[in-house]
């Protein structure tokens, strides 16, 4: 038997579906290449945009349809389940908290039985996790979260905050490091969350992970502003450990404090402001993404321009623009909505805006040394992160061809928004 897993959305959904290999490769059961050739199909699923759930629909139905045998998990299978008997009716269901259970379902589902096993455990899913010999570890260390933003669906589909064992983490990290990992991401829906459901948090996790020994580096994955204020001062601490990223992905959401406070965001515009100052201040060479959500209801062009203001007050190098959408089991979703059309417009005044500030930041690199860490590979170009997560590439060529896994110090001769282009020195 071989099953092949798909998986759609974030850095956690990935590192899940790395978790359900591991499942699979410990019960005997081979993966295929490509699904085609597989005799099951594992679908790690998204509802956090409608444009990705409707993808995934799409391929849900079509696949049934040509007869497929699949297993659906991840968020969509908690969250939307009536969706997934509706688009793939001899589709399985198994939620996250019990991927365990995957294995001995498999020769019930090729004889045609169809299941659904969705209880609900707050499992530490790390037991399960297998170093994949990659070059980049990524590395659950919760679910859940402790906000409850008035847009989001994935609180419905991961619920509260299940934090896993420290120890656990701190094995899965020295596990990877001696499989060849270089690079360790910490996933998490809210990884500023992590901890507070057990007298602990990420900057004392942070500082545990500083003890191992060995070359890598880390990096933080997306955390809330909410919590940052409950361990500023360790995790600037943990920051200046040189196995980290200099790197924070901190979503502001919107400019507006009427916006926030109707997203349920528990911060201010002000307390972002002040937190990215105090950040920079301590954290030398620090890179900023955050995240905007335009078109959220009742925002009106003047939230817009706060909105704009901001960003070009605290100059993220990284700006990811979502287009509000309705999720089906958020309450912004009864609110009356903007038409798409607006959105649509005001979306993309945001993005010549970030676009704008990327350029600026970047081109401040031209000419410029800086040491790279090499971490993915192309057909054309082996790409890196700089201390501070920047984006690299390299292009191949007959004299230079770097190395996956290894640092090349690096000059930069031409940027674009999203990356700098580099030539080993």
């Amino acid at each position: 038997m071989q099953t092949y897993i798909k998986t759609y959305g974030c850095t956690l959904n990935q590192a899940d579906s790395d978790i359900i290999a591991g499942i699979m490769d410990d019960a005997g059961i081979r993966r295929s290449g490509s699904e085609d050739d597989a005799d099951v199909v594992i679908m790690n699923t998204c509802t956090v945009k409608g444009a990705t759930e409707r993808k995934i629909l799409e391929k849900l139905s079509r696949m049934d349809r040509d007869g497929k045998k699949i297993v659906v998990t991840g968020c969509m299978a908690s969250a939307n389940p009536d969706l997934i008997a509706k688009y793939a009716p001899n589709a399985s269901i198994v939620t996250m908290p019990n991927v365990s259970h995957m294995p001995g379902i498999f020769d019930g589902i090729n004889s045609g039985k169809r299941y659904t096993i969705n209880r609900y455990e707050a499992v530490d899913r790390i037991t399960s996790f297998k170093p994949v010999g990659r070059t980049i570890a990524k590395i659950p260390i919760s679910d859940g979260c402790l906000s409850s933003c008035s847009f989001c669906e994935t609180k419905f589909a991961r619920g509260r905050l299940n934090s896993f064992s420290e120890d656990l983490i701190i094995n899965a990290i020295r596990y990877s490091i001696k499989s060849g990992s270089k690079e360790i991401q910490l996933a998490s829906q809210d990884t500023g969350a992590y901890g507070l459901d057990k007298g602990t948090n990420i900057a004392k996790l942070m500082h545990r992970i500083s003890s191992i020994s060995g070359d890598f580096r880390v990096r933080v994955g997306m955390l809330n502003p909410e919590h940052l204020d409950k361990y500023m001062d360790g995790m600037v601490d943990a920051f200046n450990d040189n196995r980290f990223y200099r790197f924070i992905h901190l979503p502001v959401q919107s400019g507006s404090d009427r916006i926030l406070n109707a997203m349920r965001r528990n911060y201010t515009v002000g307390d972002f402001i002040d937190m990215i100052k105090r950040l920079r201040k301590g954290i030398n060479g620090l890179s900023l993404e955050t995240d905007i959500i335009v078109g959220f209801p009742g925002e009106t062009e003047a939230d817009l321009e706060a909105t704009i203001d901001l960003m070009n007050c605290i100059k993220p190098d990284v700006t990811n623009i979502s287009r509000f959408a309705a999720r089906p089991h958020a309450p912004a979703a009864h609110l009356k909505q903007i038409k798409p059309e607006e959105v649509k417009e005001r979306s993309s005044r945001v993005l010549r805006t970030a676009r704008h500030i990327q350029h600026e930041i970047n081109n401040s690199f031209i000419n410029k040394k800086i040491d790279v860490l090499m971490t993915e590979e192309t057909e054309a170009s082996v790409n890196g992160r700089t201390d501070s997560y920047k984006q690299v590439v390299i292009k191949k060529t007959d004299t230079c061809i770097p190395e996956i896994g290894r640092r090349y110090a690096a000059s930069v001769y031409a940027e674009s928004a999203n990356v700098l282009y580099g030539k080993i020195t």
